[in-house]
């Protein structure tokens, strides 16, 4: 089923959804189980699954020359996703993003997602290459998110990069993008964001998800803006709880968003990790009370892996 469905059948009632990460390379798909299992228990109506990109690695040879190659540590989010959707009876959202793929091997991941009965994408543009500092789009590849919601919409419409195909099978996909409501680092201003957001709504999307925020009232702002941006979509709000001291210098230069002064000085104040967990399950607690009161339709919770504190969170909520 549709994410929009989902929001559409619980008629005003706030539901639960959570994002995971892949495991790392090697690793078993039990530990992925073991840590969604828990979580299941509040009936999340969606999944998503993050995909990410190649990083390039130099290894020595013999002859002292540096090889640049190429490797994945979190493959297989389509296989992830088809795991899930059997395992659990859940739909899933695939990230799909422009680094790393051309737009043939675009279109195959999404002909397999198809094939699979995979309702829901999420297109981003991804994150740049750590050694290159700048995202740099693969030859014959998306450089924004828009472009590649626009071959995602064609494939809506049974338009493949094939032209020559005839009675091609149009596929299906409910497409949610990202909003950020601190705005995209790379946009001069919160205005200019808005209209590159509005374009991608007016292009097909469907929903949006924002980038994780601690102050509400900037996401009660950022969706009064949107309001009269004339963007009347879903707006998700995502959700991170803090669990680490170091969270509360790394998040803001990741993610380029603000921590509130009330929250950092209470983690500051914090003797171990522990107490930082608490701190951060009590703070995700009251955020979304509040959100659930404004009436969102989903409380997106990104869980980097670790279920304990959004079980905690949860266990509070629904």
């Amino acid at each position: 089923m549709k994410v929009i469905d989902h929001i559409t059948r619980a008629a005003g009632k706030t539901l639960f959804s959570i994002e995971i990460l892949p495991p790392l390379k090697g690793e078993n798909i039990k530990t992925l189980y073991d840590n969604l299992d828990p979580l299941m228990e509040f009936k999340p109506p969606f999944i998503d699954v993050t995909y990410h990109r190649e990083e390039y690695v130099y290894k020595k040879k013999e002859n002292g020359l540096l090889e640049k190659r190429s490797t994945r540590k979190r493959p297989g989010t389509v296989g992830i996703c088809a795991a899930l959707q059997a395992h659990y009876q859940v739909d899933t959202v695939p990230h799909i993003i422009c680094g790393g793929f051309s737009k043939e091997e675009t279109e195959n991941a999404l002909i397999d997602l198809h094939f699979l009965g995979i309702d829901n994408v999420l297109a981003l543009q991804g994150d740049a290459i750590k050694s290159e500092g700048r995202f740099a789009p693969e030859p014959d590849g998306h450089r924004y998110a828009s472009e590649l919601l626009g071959q995602i919409v064609a494939m809506n419409q049974g338009k493949f990069l094939d032209e020559d195909l005839e009675n091609a099978s149009p596929t299906n996909f409910c497409i949610g993008v990202a909003g950020y409501p601190e705005k995209h680092f790379a946009a001069p201003n919160l205005k200019a964001d808005l209209k590159y957001l509005k374009l991608k709504v007016d292009m097909g999307a469907e929903y949006i998800v924002t980038q994780m925020f601690f102050d509400n009232r900037k996401y009660f702002e950022f969706v009064r803006q949107c309001r009269e941006a004339g963007i009347t979509v879903p707006i998700i709000p995502g959700i991170k709880p803090i669990t680490t001291k170091s969270q509360a210098s790394v998040l803001p230069t990741v993610f380029h968003i603000d921590i509130p002064e009330e929250l950092s000085d209470e983690v500051e104040r914090c003797k171990d990790n522990a107490a930082v967990k608490q701190v951060g399950v009590e703070w995700a607690v009251r955020q979304s009370r509040e959100l659930i009161k404004f009436g969102v339709p989903t409380l997106h919770f990104y869980s980097m892996g670790k279920s304990d504190p959004i079980y905690r969170i949860a266990k509070e909520l629904f």
